[in-house]
């Protein structure tokens, strides 16, 4: 899989693309011999995987965090070198569970292009535009996304013929359907037909640790400039591999398992869950749904073509407009998007609390954001039961696979000793990891009544004795 040695034929058909995380990916471009031959070329230069430039990677933390300035597009190409590498790590084990497996050129050029692609339905402001748009179609950005490999960028797909490491098989052809497949896991009210080696694959995609997350958990860490140790992927690849189960870490990958998923939680507690960011989202809540339904009344797949200039740049551009414009109601809304815009921030945190996870019962439900403003509210003094706040739980969050709130997620373990495999649930993994808590925070508009707020939101949350607000 790999070539011993080098020739000028190494490089035909093949180019470097520089990057501040994995120093070099590479991808295919058409040979010498053929410039008419379609490659990861035509996929990357598609107006679809371009206008992933035009959506940030980090909704509201690139406020917070002047650098982080990434789009979809650079963490698109970081996750299509990552699912390469695996692809050379996890081949011999698929091919030896999984008889039927096709080439290893074949498995490596899906991986890939199912990392290039996993984002392509993402619209503007990422997770959040799936919760407060998307949700009332009941759709995701993967839903989104599938139809765009399959109906758009299918004939491109279906032309591609070898991979970095060469061409596939006799009989071999891309099926953009399998994909499609990998990019989102089936609801489960149909029966799952697909053939053992592409659902073994699909856990790349869906585990605990996938070629999505280790590339993002770098890159947002680089290009938010917060420090933490990163994580050791090489390690985590070299021990990962396919049994009969699935998926599988042989015990000696723990250690870089737990240093991944303390980056990871790190990363949630400091970047996606920073107070200003959050504080941007709640003012983002109110006024996103609205303006998203007068710019795209009807669903995102009722009119795919439409959806290519779905974008943050076309979105401010059209703010711009209606601040001009006669509609008092655009005009009301556009006028928001201008205080985010200049980052003026709405709300302001009067109390914060941490919750840790290990002090709840197993699968106790934690109330939401609006039992706690209602009881809080309650215990405000009678002057200022009107008073304008806004409660944030930091575990409800957009982003798959919140590693705070699915601790109950299992994990296939290999044990050298006993030659067994178990299942091992994450909580084990994470029972030495201490960063997992809740963050509670309550905001107002100004710091006036922060004490108050202060003193309600601790008899709210059972702790009457300890009224200390976090003015910050």
């Amino acid at each position: 899989m790999e070539k011993s040695f080098l020739t000028s034929n190494t490089y035909a058909g093949m180019a470097l693309i520089a990057d501040p995380i994995h120093s070099y990916a590479f991808f295919t471009v058409p040979s010498d011999g053929d410039p008419r031959e379609q490659t990861e070329k035509d996929i990357l230069d598609s107006p679809w995987m371009q206008r992933l430039r035009r959506i940030y990677q980090l909704q509201s933390a690139r406020w917070v965090y002047p650098a982080a300035e990434h789009t979809r597009f650079q963490h698109s190409l970081g996750t299509m070198h990552v699912a390469g590498e695996f692809a050379r790590q996890l081949y011999p084990s698929l091919k030896e569970t999984c008889k039927d497996a096709p080439s290893y050129n074949y498995v490596e050029e899906l991986l890939r292009l199912a990392g290039l692609l996993h984002d392509v339905g993402h619209g503007p402001f990422g997770h959040f535009f799936d919760e407060h748009y998307l949700s009332r179609w009941h759709l995701t950005h993967e839903m989104i996304g599938q139809q765009i490999i399959v109906k758009k960028l299918g004939p491109a797909i279906s032309r591609i013929r070898r991979g970095p490491s060469g061409a596939f098989a006799r009989g071999e052809k891309l099926d953009p359907r399998q994909i499609a497949y990998l990019i989102k896991m089936p609801d489960g009210r149909a029966p799952d037909r697909q053939p053992r080696w592409l659902k073994w694959l699909r856990q790349l995609f869906s585990g605990i640790y996938t070629v999505d997350n280790l590339d993002y958990v770098q890159r947002d860490a680089y290009m938010t400039g917060f420090s933490l140790d990163m994580i050791d992927m090489p390690r985590l690849r070299y021990y990962t591999f396919f049994t009969p189960e699935g998926i599988t870490l042989h015990s000696s990958g723990i250690s870089a398992l737990r240093r991944f998923l303390n980056a990871r939680l790190n990363l949630y507690s400091n970047v996606y869950f920073h107070r200003t960011t959050r504080a941007l989202d709640l003012h983002l809540q109110e006024i996103f749904s609205d303006t998203l339904s007068l710019l795209y009344p009807h669903s995102p797949l009722a009119d795919l073509d439409a959806y290519l200039y779905c974008d943050e740049w076309s979105l401010f551009s059209e703010m711009q407009r209606w601040l001009a414009g006669k509609d008092a109601q655009k005009r009301r809304l556009a006028r928001e998007w201008q205080k985010i815009h200049a980052r003026e921030v709405k709300w302001r945190m009067a109390f914060a609390s941490e919750i840790s996870v290990d002090t709840m019962q197993p699968g106790m439900a934690f109330p939401g954001a609006a039992h706690y403003e209602e009881k809080i509210r309650s215990h405000l003094p009678a002057k200022l039961r009107k008073l304008p706040f806004r409660v944030d739980v930091a575990t409800q969050d957009p982003r798959p696979i919140n590693p705070i709130a699915e601790p109950g997620k299992r994990i296939n373990i290999y044990n050298p000793a006993t030659g067994q495999i178990s299942a091992e649930p994450l909580a084990e993994i994470y029972r030495f990891i201490p960063a997992r808590v809740r963050h509670f925070r309550v905001f107002a508009l100004n710091h006036d009544h922060d004490t108050e707020l202060a003193r309600a939101a601790e008899v709210a949350l059972g702790n009457p004795d300890k009224s200390i607000p976090t003015n910050v």
